[in-house]
């Protein structure tokens, strides 16, 4: 086995689409972003021999910064990969940091970034913090705290398999079999483009599936959470038809995107278990994942599913409980 490593996946794009004008979502630019990743290296010297980093670089050159201001004691470097600033981008990354072994990743970025990452990494140990728009998924951390969580688990300095939790996914698949995957949700949207990619008019909502439920995530996960939770760790997901909400039977209030609350009509919310399938015909439609249009359908059953186990998110409260019982930051 070779030495402790993690990986540092910045997105430069997150956190600036259109939601940033139409709602209340905070603006996250690339100083920010650049901060908080110069924050998660020195959190790495919360052990007494910090594990080095490889960062996935960027065409704004965040990650070139960060490295060339690597703390005292922290090894840090790019990671040889020609990026493209796309979501490819981030997906070649993680597998590359699944093939090369790394030991935990942080990814700075909202749930589009943190699935991208999910559908290639594989086991390793995963830390999203929210620098993005929908946040469902990842974390409003300290990037300090993140990368001291990180270098805990990369190290062995707590039991990686005891601080992690498996993240539900979910899928929806159509006719053609084209298929969209989800890391928090997957959505059914009437309006006929994929535009901006942001999901943004709750009208336009016509149902679809979820790995989690709260009231206080965003978007589809909010508003099947306003009728009872479902954790990121249990098995199987909620479908959801949605309708008018002057003309359904029952409707809930729920934060659909960021600055945005809104009364939402269900037509019919079913626990989905043992990869059992919701269907949705639509005759014009996209299919977003995570809060990011996706994919056009033109006269389409669209079938929604649970697909299993996804990715073994790092519980940050576990991991400094441990280390403080197993007494790993304390010296004497």
């Amino acid at each position: 086995m070779g030495e402790p490593r993690i990986g540092l996946i910045v997105n430069p794009a997150a956190g600036r689409d259109i939601r940033r004008l139409t709602g209340g979502a905070n603006v996250v630019d690339n100083y920010a972003k650049r901060r908080v990743a110069e924050c998660v290296l020195q959190g790495l010297r919360a052990v007494s021999d910090p594990p080095e980093a490889t960062l996935m670089p960027d065409e704004v050159g965040i990650a070139t910064t960060v490295v060339e201001d690597a703390p005292d004691g922290v090894s840090a470097s790019l990671l040889d990969l020609s990026v493209r600033g796309t979501a490819a981008d981030t997906r070649r990354t993680a597998s590359r940091f699944r093939e090369e072994g790394v030991n935990a990743i942080v990814v700075l970025g909202g749930d589009g970034t943190s699935r991208d990452v999910a559908l290639e990494c594989g086991d390793t140990a995963l830390l999203p913090v929210s620098t993005g728009t929908n946040n469902v998924v990842p974390a409003a951390v300290d990037g300090t705290v993140a990368g001291a969580a990180a270098a805990l688990v990369a190290t062995g300095a707590v039991e990686g398999e005891a601080v992690t939790r498996r993240h539900g996914m979910v899928e929806a698949r159509t006719d053609s079999d084209e298929v969209v995957t989800g890391l928090a949700s997957v959505e059914l949207s009437n309006r006929s483009f994929v535009g901006t990619r942001a999901l943004l008019d709750p009208a336009d909502l016509a149902g679809g599936i979820v790995s989690r439920a709260n009231p206080a995530d965003i978007g589809l996960s909010s508003v099947a959470g306003a009728l009872g939770p479902l954790a990121p760790d249990e098995s199987g997901a909620i479908g959801l038809r949605l309708d008018d909400a002057d003309a359904a039977a029952r409707t809930v209030r729920a934060i659909v995107a960021p600055g945005v609350v809104a009364e939402i009509g269900i037509e019919e919310r079913r626990r989905l278990t043992g990869g059992e399938p919701m269907t949705i015909e639509v005759e014009e439609g996209v299919i977003g994942a995570d809060g990011e249009r996706e994919l056009e359908l033109v006269d389409e059953t669209v079938e929604f599913r649970s697909v299993g186990e996804g990715p073994r998110l790092v519980s940050l409260e576990a991991v400094f409980a441990r280390a403080a019982r197993n007494g790993v930051l304390a010296d004497g």
